[in-house]
């Protein structure tokens, strides 16, 4: 700092916001601002450094960091030169000044001035009149947002434009004629119009000089900015000795070198008018509303003057120096004095006007004399507020913290005093609420509540800015903020668990049903993809038996199911969706295997054996339902000896399948029955000579028998007849056998079962 020359500049109290979890606090602290000029001879800049440990404490927890430099530039600089390095000054890493959108975002005085992206630097976009864009104002100070993102900072940058001397001073008028009258007494004044210069400051108009003469001396009354030369005679003219003087008015700027104008002044000597008119005071004020109405009278000055007849008579005229810009909006009656408004009065463009009036009567010569009036405009609340966006986040996530940053606005009222304090507030019940900056007017939109988008997905925010004026005037501004999505909503099925019936016999390969599950998140967070649950053992079999699609949910059958086999499964199938990270869930199919008529009836008892069809059907009954054989009638020694019954079997299904089987009944002596019996279970495959030896058994045994039933029929005497009923079972079905009494023919009704 050997070659910096600093001072203390000013100090400022900041307000922080200190915000932990959930709970904040408020602090203030004084800054001293110092101002840095480095090397002579180049521009100057004032940068505003906190005191570090100080801001590291408080600022750790604040959401929007921001701070203020200030730089001076002189006004003739061109396009493209740097006026500082705002990274470098901030502390900013250069490396993501890119990345973090690095920018100004001010209004139209930002498009004087750019930033550079790639090394921070501060540079003139367009060349700077300080004129055009301050007047004559003593301070020029343009104010720029600067703001980087990612995390959300403003800093506030006011460039000085330092006024050079680029413009002379100027007369109105190439030459002035002045008639003093020749008894004028020495010390009288005439006021001289005064050199305008639109530089500020010591480059303003500083001196008027008078050419060598023995009459007249220059006098210069400092009023304010302005300063007004008066022409003061010295010395008794004489109208005789030389009629005219011409002199040569040089005003001269401040600046290096300096600059100057010349008046040409004709004095013309008359003669005796010696009483001057006056005013009745020399300082006029009044008051004037802006937007007053037009012909309304301000003021009536007026002057008078001791002289009897023409030379009492006075006129007013404006002084010299009234601009075309003042003579737009005031005139002035010649003969009244009175002063009335022709234009629009602003108090935004000028809140105080400064008008010369000169009286002059009508003597010869005539005499003058001027007064000055100072018309103060009185500030209306005619502008409404301003509300300017300087950044806004138009996607805000859903699981954005209570407090985010969504915009930065900056409020403006152009009124002064009551009229330009302005209130802020949000119209309508949203989750957000504005936070005021530490800068006046300038306000944070933070959410102050939990975003939902499955709920609303965007909102539009109504911000009202009124004023405090009288009646308060208000402007609306709306914004749009999108809620983007975040991955919080499960996948969910309509159902759970899901039942499917299913018809045996299916066409393998075909859709037998579809799930579908909704995911309120949109997009690909939304975006559904099925598959079946795999893992244990019997999830595994699964993979054989169904599958998925991945997409549609679409259930495919990879085979045939068979009801006989297989009459019911469980599977489970997972939607998951597409978000980061990806959220399921399961729901559980349970398939029902529905039978069809496949399958032909089977008869287990009894197997069916050869023999021929019964023709008769008086002789026996079949109940259809029970399968029970009835005799409806006894038999008769006409009936044949072996009856062939043919039994059909069919079920109720929708194509009715059937079976059959045959009995056979045999009509036997009854020890013929176990005869019979044990030749029936002879198989046919024997060989004949088998068939021989049982045959011969077999009529032996009948023999024998019938000569014992002659000898048991013979004792028993009129005992009443018996029959017996015996059931042989041969390999190729079975027989029902009756032994018959050969006295008797007449049998009861018996019955036959078959199962």
């Amino acid at each position: 700092l050997d070659n910096l020359y600093y001072s203390l500049s000013f100090f400022k109290i900041m307000e922080v916001l200190a915000r932990g979890i959930g709970e904040a606090s408020y602090g203030k602290i004084r800054v001293d601002f110092i101002t840095y000029d480095f090397a002579k001879g180049q521009r100057g800049r004032m940068i505003t450094w906190p005191y570090p440990l100080v801001f590291a404490a408080l600022f750790c927890c604040v959401e929007v960091i921001l701070a203020q430099i200030k730089y001076s530039t002189p006004e003739d600089v061109k396009a493209g030169a740097v006026i500082g390095n705002v990274a470098k000054d901030l502390g900013l890493d250069v490396g993501t000044l890119k990345s973090r959108r690095f920018r100004i975002v001010s209004g139209a005085q930002g498009t004087l001035f750019e930033v550079n992206p790639n090394n921070g630097a501060l540079y003139v976009h367009e060349n700077v009149d300080r004129e055009q864009l301050c007047d004559r104002n003593v301070a020029c100070l343009l104010d720029l947002k600067i703001v980087v993102e990612n995390p959300l900072e403003v800093h506030y940058v006011t460039v000085e434009i330092i006024d050079t001397n680029d413009n002379r001073p100027s007369f109105a008028e190439k030459e002035k004629v002045i008639e003093i009258a020749e008894t004028t007494l020495p010390g009288a004044r005439f006021q001289l119009p005064g050199a305008r210069d639109r530089d500020v400051g010591v480059n303003a108009v500083q001196l008027y000089k008078l050419s060598q003469n023995d009459h007249f001396h220059l006098e210069i009354r400092d009023r304010g900015e302005d300063k007004i030369p008066f022409l003061v005679l010295q010395r008794n003219l004489d109208r005789e000795r030389k009629t005219n003087h011409s002199l040569i008015l040089t005003a001269m700027d401040g600046g290096t070198p300096p600059k100057y104008a010349n008046l040409s002044l004709n004095i013309k000597v008359l003669d005796i008018n010696d009483n001057r008119p006056v005013f009745s005071q020399e300082v006029y004020s009044v008051t004037l509303q802006e937007n007053a109405p037009l012909d309304k009278t301000i003021i009536k000055v007026q002057a008078t003057d001791l002289d009897e007849g023409i030379n009492g008579d006075v006129e007013y005229t404006f002084g010299g120096d009234i601009t075309s810009s003042v003579l737009r909006l005031f005139t002035l009656d010649r003969l009244t004095g009175e002063i009335r408004v022709i234009g629009e009065i602003d108090y935004e463009t000028a809140n105080v006007y400064n008008l010369d009036v000169q009286a002059s009567d009508k003597g010869q010569p005539p005499m003058t004399t001027d007064c000055r009036i100072i018309i103060k405009i009185q500030d209306v609340n005619d502008n409404k507020p301003e509300i300017e966006v300087t950044s806004i986040s138009s996607m805000v996530p859903e699981d954005s913290k209570q407090g985010t940053v969504v915009a930065l606005i900056t409020v403006t009222d152009a009124d002064s005093g009551l009229n330009s304090k302005v209130i802020c507030h949000l119209t309508e019940n949203v989750p957000f609420e504005l936070k005021p900056s530490f800068k006046e007017n300038m306000y944070s939109l933070v959410t102050k509540e939990s975003l939902d988008r499955e709920t609303v997905s965007h909102y539009d925010i109504s911000i009202t800015a009124t004023d405090c004026g009288e009646p308060p005037l208000s402007t609306f501004k709306k914004l749009i903020i999108q809620v983007s999505d975040v991955n919080d909503n499960f996948p969910e099925f309509s159902h759970n668990p899901l039942e499917l019936y299913l018809t045996e016999n299916n066409a393998a390969g075909v859709s037998i049903f579809s799930v579908s599950a909704f995911d309120k998140d949109c997009n690909e967070n939304a975006a559904v993809s099925y598959h079946i649950l795999r893992g244990g053992a019997g999830r595994n079999v699964m993979a054989s038996i169904v599958n998925i699609h991945p997409d549609s949910g679409q259930i495919t059958a990879l085979k045939s199911f068979d009801f006989e086999t297989l009459k019911t499964f469980q599977f489970q199938v997972v939607a998951s969706d597409s978000g980061t990270p990806s959220l399921s869930n399961n729901v559980t199919v349970n398939v029902f295997i529905l039978d069809q008529n496949d399958n032909a009836p089977v008869i287990l008892y009894p197997l069916s054996s050869n023999g021929s069809e019964v023709t008769d059907h008086s002789l026996f009954a079949l109940d259809r339902y029970t399968g029970q054989i009835r005799t409806l009638r006894s038999f008769t020694e006409t009936d044949e000896a072996e009856h062939k019954l043919v039994i059909l079997v069919k079920d109720n299904g929708n194509v009715s399948l059937s079976a059959t089987a045959t009995v056979i009944v045999k009509l036997v002596e009854p020890k013929e029955a176990f005869a019979s019996s044990d030749v029936k279970s002879a198989t046919k495959d024997d060989e004949d000579s088998n068939v021989i030896f049982y045959l011969m058994i077999t009529l032996g045994a009948v023999s024998v028998l019938f000569l014992v039933s002659i000898i048991r029929i013979q004792s028993m005497g009129k005992r009443k007849n018996k029959h017996m009923w015996s059931f042989l079972s041969t390999a190729s079905g079975w027989h029902y056998e009756i032994r018959k009494p050969l006295r008797t023919l007449s049998l009861p009704l018996q019955t036959l079962c078959l199962s």
